[in-house]
């Protein structure tokens, strides 16, 4: 009796801590992790997220979201992550590059709809280098100056790095003077090495990815970090990851506008039932995101925003996510490959985020990347009320 009253006074201690300003330690994170129940949990994190993004004037609280279209200008990739769906290997009869004029007309629709970025992240082609992907975005630019492109995660960039042995640092120059605006956090998964050599072994490192984003911070450049869990990681091995995270956003003064997790989907992907293996073979349970959700409000008070997306847990977990730390409703697409490649899609409309929003009680807010608003189009070109086409809605790098 003695050692549960202890531990709860240390929670209740570490609860108090994590109020604060003052950074909470790994052990102590794993602690609050491993000993509150969610609610606890989730009321802590609401309390660090209202702090960090306030109510407004007249008290109203806002949930941010963004209207934007993925895409994907290749699927060839020579890097066989287990975990992925999405990819072909080069010469595969689903390989695909994507014309120009396809891309074009994507972009289009995205506009027609009220869309402002575009999320272009791909696979690790061997043979498209920088200069292809430059040109792509003078194109971009200069048909759609409007259009902010949040493209090339961080393993496409040390990708191209490695095929041109060229410094991390000029990919990136080359690639933000023709029109990158910035980046993506896709890739991380779990941000350790022993995790990485299991699940993506010819990716790029720990190391490697946070090198992308400190010279891009560099640079003066902003992105997004994410974390992919439930599979063959620890509980201290996602504390590991976000430590990363919160390490590299102190060192670079702010690189990460926001920090997205999500869980693995294993289905249709090559070592889905593998990676599950020391679970039972169960994916996370919506308990568990909630729990990790809220974890990383607490753990990541350097990092302004925290997602709560649907595309693998639903919108109602998601509503919920917004009273557990989350301030961010995520990225309203036009298309989505990689994740409903896994066999998760939760198709939806942008009123229907909307109303979401509003029936968990907040105001929706549209955002860009920078987490401006944004204001609403009332009508799309067509005359009809803005976002009646369905979306697919995702989880990943928004």
């Amino acid at each position: 009796m003695t050692a549960v009253t202890h531990d709860a006074a240390r929670l209740r201690e570490l609860g108090q801590k994590a109020l604060s300003t003052e950074p909470l330690t790994p052990d102590e994170a794993l602690a609050l992790y491993r000993g509150l129940d969610q609610p606890s949990l989730g009321l802590l994190a609401n309390d660090v997220r209202l702090r960090l993004n306030p109510p407004r004037a007249d008290g109203s609280v806002a949930v941010t979201y963004i209207v934007d279209r993925n895409l994907n200008p290749t699927n060839v990739c020579v890097t066989d992550c287990g975990f992925c769906a999405f990819y072909r290997s080069p010469g595969d009869a689903e390989a695909y590059v994507l014309p120009r004029e396809v891309i074009y007309r994507k972009i289009d629709e995205l506009i027609a709809h009220g869309g402002i970025q575009l999320l272009l992240q791909g696979g690790h082609h061997p043979r498209l280098k920088t200069d292809w992907f430059q040109a792509l975005f003078a194109d971009i630019k200069q048909r759609y100056p409007q259009i902010w492109i949040h493209g090339m995660s961080p393993p496409e960039i040390t990708h191209l790095s490695k095929l041109e042995k060229r410094p991390v640092r000029a990919v990136l120059q080359d690639l933000q003077a023709s029109g990158l605006d910035s980046i993506p956090g896709g890739g991380a998964e779990i941000l350790v090495e022993r995790v990485r050599k299991i699940i993506a072994p010819k990716k790029a490192t720990t190391d490697e990815w946070l090198e992308v984003f400190r010279q891009w911070a560099a640079l003066g450049g902003k992105g997004s970090a994410t974390m992919m869990f439930g599979h063959v990681e620890t509980d201290a091995e996602r504390i590991e990851h976000m430590t990363r995270i919160r390490d590299l956003q102190q060192e670079t003064g702010g690189v990460f506008t926001a920090f997205i997790p999500w869980t693995f989907q294993p289905e249709n992907t090559p070592m889905g039932a593998q990676l599950l293996a020391d679970r039972q073979g169960r994916k996370a349970t919506v308990a568990e995101y909630l729990r990790t959700l809220s974890l990383s409000r607490l753990y990541l008070q350097n990092v302004p925003h925290v997602q709560s997306s649907f595309v693998t847990q639903g919108l109602k977990v998601c509503q919920i996510g917004l009273a557990m730390g989350a301030d961010d409703f995520g990225s309203a697409m036009l298309e989505e490959n990689v994740v409903s490649s896994a066999g998760c899609t939760h198709p939806t409309s942008i009123p229907e985020i909307e109303r979401h929003i509003k029936d968990a009680g907040y105001v929706p807010q549209r955002r860009n990347m920078m987490y401006q608003p944004v204001a609403t189009p009332p009508t799309d070109k067509f005359g009809k009320p803005a976002g009646q086409r369905k979306a697919i809605v995702s989880a990943q790098e928004a």
